[in-house]
């Protein structure tokens, strides 16, 4: 929610590129891990959408990038929210090699 609120600011010719881009592949991080907790029984299933949310966070960070660079955020903000970003891709990432533990 944080990087909706925040993208609320850039500027109106980013609409359909960088703010549709940002909000889609961080809301993308969370319903894949809807997706893939709800199927946690069948683990290569699990780990094959943790797999997805790891490859959405990962491109959310890139256009965290471009959004610092474009200077539509705060060195500050997109210090916070790469740090966030760093801790979701952990917690992705302990799911993946620790599939068992979610069953």
């Amino acid at each position: 929610m944080e990087i909706f609120n925040i993208s609320k600011r850039f500027p109106p010719e980013e609409k359909y590129s960088l703010t549709d881009q940002i909000r889609r592949y961080s809301r993308s991080v969370c319903t894949n891990l809807a997706e893939a907790y709800r199927r946690r029984r069948y683990k290569d299933y699990f780990t094959s959408k943790l797999n997805d949310c790891e490859t959405e966070n990962a491109e959310t960070q890139v256009w965290l990038d471009f959004s610092h660079d474009c200077k539509y955020i705060t060195t500050e903000e997109y210090s916070s929210l790469t740090t966030q970003n760093d801790e979701v891709g952990k917690l992705i990432w302990y799911m993946i090699n620790n599939p068992d533990k979610f069953r």
